[in-house]
């Protein structure tokens, strides 16, 4: 009976320890708890660009995203000495592992079609460092993971994925870390190996010129790591740009996994007017809203939204007198208001009015957010012009009214594929331009009549003037 209950207490120990065991290994996977680790996704950040900020925002919500996937790997990022302190502490404690590096000078930036914004891009070659890892993804910042893509390392040495058909892209990339290797590439750089753009992209082309030749991966059900380097289907770097054409995913080739934007810079995701000019944006910023927030933009808006709202209501109250600022002045001596200067004047504050809130607004809020600020700002403004200069609100909102319909027409949900909603939107287009001329035409022919009236003529101040309600 002794040895019974002796026997059943060890049964139960070795449960309990079981249990405790496999708690500890969820924690580590789920939690992020440090544990030595074979695997690694790393992106890089450096500073002096006039994007920094917006990068250093994106490589944050791909990283969290990377954490919300259960990626069983690490996450680094590869940073210059020059990256704010605040930015280094907020990666850490987002557990991100970050490894502070020196910039590595660029020999191609006197080539004469060389992209200074491409100038620090070598700095990715640092990933052949990590040699604690035996694989690395490197990432760009701009890509937006749709699943769990542990599966790359198992891939070999070197592999890319080629979206366009002869040059693989840089954007992501799996590497088997070894010093050897960063050593060889730094001796090329010196000695000045052929690069085509300056930057990361045309350096590894050269460096791996026969990817384009090798087989492509299929990662083995065992488990097992590949040797020599692969080709990578084009699921694992989704140019955006295909589901433009298509409005929905189409791509045979691998898991679709990953998007990639490789656009021009002011039209990446995160930037609030990325949606609905690009259907992709919103989900970006989907995306970020459920991982990190807006905290450190929503102070700047709701400032910007109640001054806007001040300005239209201070413009309410005080209308006469801003009609009498411009127009109720007695003549002075060799000083004459002509018609071309105030339809100048006019037309300047007009195209001020929806320019200005465009660069106020904080680029990296939320869509949502950032559109309904932007027409507030351009109609606060569009008030005082019109108060200013006596012109009639319809026509001077037209293109107010017009960006309104714009946004409904690219947001529509129900097109076939990219080509139709493109031909609704230039459609709406052309319809809309006579409208927008008539409203043009119209505020010239305003502004003459205004001087023409004896109500309006300088040196004549006591006349009464009939105001137009905005209202």
């Amino acid at each position: 009976m002794g040895r019974r209950l002796l026997g059943l207490w060890w049964v139960v120990v070795v449960l309990f320890a079981a249990e405790a065991l496999a708690a500890e290994e969820t924690a580590a996977v789920v939690g992020g708890e440090p544990g030595p680790r074979r695997h690694a996704y790393a992106a890089m950040m450096y500073m002096g660009t006039p994007r920094d900020y917006e990068f250093y925002v994106a490589t944050r919500v791909m990283m969290r995203s990377l954490r919300g996937l259960s990626a069983h790997a690490d996450r680094v990022v590869i940073a210059s000495l020059d990256v704010p302190p605040t930015w280094v502490q907020a990666l850490k404690d987002d557990g991100v592992t970050v490894v502070s590096v020196d910039n590595l000078k660029n020999p191609y930036e006197k080539q004469e079609n060389f992209n200074t914004r491409f100038k620090l891009t070598l700095n990715k070659l640092y990933a052949w460092t990590l040699v604690s890892y035996d694989r690395v993804v490197m990432l760009d910042s701009d890509n937006m993971f749709l699943q769990n893509t542990d599966e790359l390392f198992q891939c070999g040495q070197f592999c890319a994925v080629f979206i366009n058909p002869c040059i693989f892209h840089t954007g992501l990339f799996v590497l088997k870390p070894s010093m050897e290797v960063f050593k060889n590439m730094l001796h090329e750089l010196g000695v000045g190996r052929e690069n085509p753009d300056g930057a990361d992209q045309g350096f590894l082309t050269g460096y791996f010129p026969d990817l384009l030749d090798k087989p492509m991966f299929h990662p083995p059900v065992n488990g097992s790591k590949l040797d020599g380097n692969y080709r990578l289907p084009l699921g694992y770097q989704m140019d955006a740009s295909y589901y433009y054409l298509k409005l929905r995913w189409s791509i045979p080739c691998g898991p679709n996994s990953v998007v990639t934007f490789p656009s021009a810079p002011w039209m990446k995701p995160w930037y609030w007017w990325s949606w609905p000019v690009l259907p992709l944006g919103l989900s970006w910023h989907e995306q970020r809203r459920e991982l990190l927030g807006y905290s450190s933009e929503i102070p700047m808006a709701l400032f910007q939204a109640l001054l806007y709202i001040g300005v239209i209501a201070v413009n309410r109250l005080a209308r006469p007198s801003l009609s009498k600022l411009c127009y109720n002045r007695r003549m002075e001596k060799n000083i004459m208001l002509s018609l071309t200067t105030l339809r100048v004047v006019a037309a300047w504050s007009i195209l001020a009015a929806y320019i200005v809130p465009f660069f106020l607004i904080p680029r990296t809020v939320h869509p949502l957010l950032g559109w309904p600020l932007y027409l507030l700002g351009s109609f606060s403004l569009c008030s005082l012009v019109i108060s200013v200069f006596i012109l009639q609100p319809l026509a001077v909102l037209t293109i107010w009214f017009g960006l309104i319909g714009t946004l409904f027409v690219m947001a529509c949900p129900w097109y076939m594929n990219g080509v139709v909603r493109a031909l609704a939107v230039f459609a709406y287009a052309f319809f809309c331009a006579p409208v927008a001329w008539a409203s043009l035409v119209k505020i010239m022919s305003s502004l003459q009549n205004l001087i023409e009236r004896d109500a309006y003529r300088l040196g004549e101040p006591n006349q009464t003037v009939e105001f137009t309600k905005l209202y």
